[in-house]
């Protein structure tokens, strides 16, 4: 039954970065704009929260299987507070402090208009560094990081964020230039 969840830890961490860099990367595409004049931004958006829930769904059942795991031997305390646990590593801390943003993000996401525009953006760019974070918990702690495969993954997955993050935060400067 242990191998069962070790394996269950490792697919679901993994299915979880990808769900939340594809979430990130929808995102940044539909804040930006290029969403294409065929598809109405209703249907980017309600991918993007897809995306960003199932990704907080997949985190769930990776921090579950990582406990359940009694190789790992991680506590309550090791996979729900950062830096409280008796084995706690750096890399542990990262994908703890990156569930917390992915949660705080898709948390905030449902009830958006009970804040301020400003107040929420502010709270959705948690985003970024949460999906930073994971990809920094699973290099460093996944036990697949030396394949080739993974990293071969995680660069694509680094491209295909940073291509969006580009073209949003340029359109961000441009938009601010064109405006004085």
């Amino acid at each position: 039954m242990n191998q069962w969840f070790g394996y269950l830890t490792r697919a679901s961490g993994i299915v979880a970065m990808v769900l939340m860099v594809a979430s990130l990367c929808w995102g940044l595409f539909f804040s930006a704009r290029e969403t294409g004049k065929r598809l109405r931004p209703a249907w980017w958006l309600d991918l993007h929260n897809w995306l960003g829930g199932l990704a907080l769904v997949f985190t769930g059942v990776h921090m579950f299987a990582a406990f359940a795991d009694s190789n790992l031997a991680l506590g309550l305390r090791d996979v729900l507070l950062p830096g409280a646990g008796k084995r706690q590593s750096g890399a542990l801390n990262w994908g703890v402090v990156a569930f917390y943003g992915l949660a705080v993000v898709v948390f905030t996401s449902w009830p958006k208009k009970l804040f301020k525009r400003p107040v929420w953006r502010a709270v959705h760019l948690f985003s970024v560094p949460a999906t930073v974070f994971a990809c920094v918990h699973a290099y460093r702690m996944g036990s697949d990081a030396s394949t080739f495969w993974f990293k071969a993954l995680l660069v694509l997955v680094a491209g295909a964020a940073a291509y969006p993050l580009v073209i949003r935060v340029a359109g961000v400067v441009l938009g601010r230039l064109d405006s004085r």
